[in-house]
């Protein structure tokens, strides 16, 4: 059994609270707000018009409003935007990272904790506090939101064990999922090309949201082209923007070079073999195609 557990001090907890809370995210997200309950949490992401990305959260049902669990470094954007959009909505945005923290631990522990349940996003109170299966991929593990002043009676109580955050890094990467440095996403590739639709981050079948037509007209009309994948460092080094090539042809570019590196690859391009090593100009690197994604 592991009993480690990962504080992630570099996520942030924001709250969307009042009567037109529920409204206004539906109005604005990628997924569809009526599956976050009490019981039930999201994954979602805020696009531009256009439908390029711009930031992603995970979405939690609490008291009579929403937390949004973020990357830190784009919380004050995401803040920032989100009161951008408010204009006569009745709701309220706070950032609460200084009260409320993160912490993340695995399946296997999640799974022995009575009234689990093996459903991604399943939501369920511990001690008054939101502890969810991450909906995105089971392998994340499950998070547990909590106030700062209770975090470590909990964890005893839990049996946990304070773990290095870069092994839950690690372990991210290598699934395919961006742990951190979302913001040299932003503006460069499409949400659905960072394959939220695998990770259960758009619904197709709600009504409109900000990107929302251009996120759909690529899906139906197959036009998918190009995927952010992992990229595993060969030899050299990588730099942000860098041109990918595979046999001299290009075929993608660097989008995240520093610690947990990734790409946008055209997978459509018959150059592209994910067995081959590729080259960028001051460096060569492998893909990692996670099980998940089926390409």
């Amino acid at each position: 059994m592991n009993n480690s557990v990962y504080i992630l001090k570099d996520r942030a907890i924001l709250y969307v609270n009042g009567q037109d809370a529920r409204d206004f995210l539906q109005n604005l997200i990628s997924n569809d707000i009526n599956k976050v309950t009490d019981s039930s949490s999201c994954f979602a992401s805020l696009f531009t018009p256009q439908g390029k990305f711009l930031y992603e959260f995970i979405v939690v049902k609490h008291k009579s409003g929403f937390f949004i669990d973020c990357e830190k470094a784009q919380s004050e954007e995401i803040l920032k935007q989100l009161n951008l959009y408010k204009i006569r909505s009745k709701v309220e945005i706070l950032n609460l990272s200084n009260e409320f923290v993160v912490a993340s631990f695995s399946y296997e522990k999640y799974l022995t904790i009575e009234k689990s349940k093996d459903i991604l996003g399943f939501t369920m109170k511990y001690r008054e506090d939101p502890i969810i299966l991450d909906p995105r991929n089971k392998n994340l593990g499950a998070r547990l939101i909590i106030n700062l002043e209770k975090l470590y009676l909990s964890l005893k109580k839990l049996e946990l064990k304070d773990d290095n955050i870069e092994d839950y890094h690690n372990q991210s990467h290598k699934l395919g999922i961006v742990p951190k440095n979302l913001n040299k996403l932003k503006n460069k590739l499409f949400g659905i090309e960072c394959n939220f639709e695998e990770l259960n981050g758009i619904d197709f079948k709600k009504g409109c949201y900000v990107g929302q037509e251009n996120t759909a007209r690529i899906k139906l009309k197959n036009k998918l082209s190009k995927r952010l994948l992992p990229v595993k460092i060969i030899d050299g080094k990588l730099d942000e923007d860098e041109k990918v090539y595979s046999n001299d042809i290009e075929i993608g570019k660097i989008l995240i070079n520093e610690e947990y590196p990734f790409a946008l690859i055209k997978l459509s391009n018959e150059n592209f073999n994910k067995d081959l090593i590729l080259k960028c100009k001051n460096g060569s690197f492998k893909i990692l195609i996670p099980e998940w994604l089926k390409i």
